[in-house]
């Protein structure tokens, strides 16, 4: 049996983008054959455009035909290997985009777990409960402030008549005091030129002329 199939292969499996530079090498060679069937080509070219009809022609035309046969079968082999490469790269494509998607996919999934273990652990009746307690403390804290910033019962306004008829009454009031007298007058209007009260006796007439001579 195993001469016929062969011994089952034990080394690595060849990946995909292996297998892309295996078939990208091959394209490379067989761009190397092309281009000396090209050269070739080329040269029986020149020659057939110097020669006349006859034999000899005709055995060179013979060969340009089978390198131009040889490289339009190398063109189509070049074709068909740029062709397998495109396919394994599509797939390659294809499989990173799966494995991306996977790995979307699992930390969605890891997110959703921790997310609702997280919003387990929330009482949405005690945040409610806790904001109307604010909204009630928030009103208490304005009620005060108004409380103590309102203004009392002090009038705003000034009449000019009223405050001239309280002018008169003081001034009345002056008179019926006494005007000039000490014990009747404020302290800073009496009479700066008497002396201070803190002296028992004051001085004669004649120690202050001489004094002041």
């Amino acid at each position: 049996m195993n001469r016929l199939f062969g011994a089952k292969s034990t080394g690595p499996k060849p990946t995909l983008s292996g297998a892309i530079d295996n078939v990208n090498s091959r394209v490379e060679s067989v761009d190397v054959k092309l281009a000396k069937l090209n050269a070739e080509l080329t040269t029986y070219q020149q020659r057939l455009a110097k020669m006349r009809d006859g034999p000899g022609k005709n055995a060179i035309k013979q060969k340009a035909l089978k390198v131009l046969q040889q490289r339009k079968m190398y063109e189509a082999q070049r074709d068909q290997l740029q062709q397998q490469a495109w396919n394994m790269e599509q797939a390659g494509m294809m499989q990173d985009n799966l494995k991306n998607t996977m790995t979307t996919v699992d930390a969605m999934k890891t997110t959703t777990k921790e997310l609702r273990k997280q919003y387990g652990k929330v009482n949405i009746d005690k945040i409610e409960k806790m904001q109307d307690e604010m909204a009630d403390l928030m009103d208490i804290g304005n009620d005060i402030q108004e409380s103590i910033s309102r203004s009392y019962d002090v009038p705003e306004d000034v009449d000019e008549a009223e405050l001239d008829a309280e002018l008169e009454a003081l001034g009345e009031e002056v008179e019926l005091n006494g005007v000039g007298e000490a014990e009747g007058m404020p302290s800073f209007m009496v009479d700066e030129a008497g002396p201070p009260q803190f002296i028992d006796e004051a001085p004669e007439q004649n120690k202050l002329k001489e004094a002041a001579g």
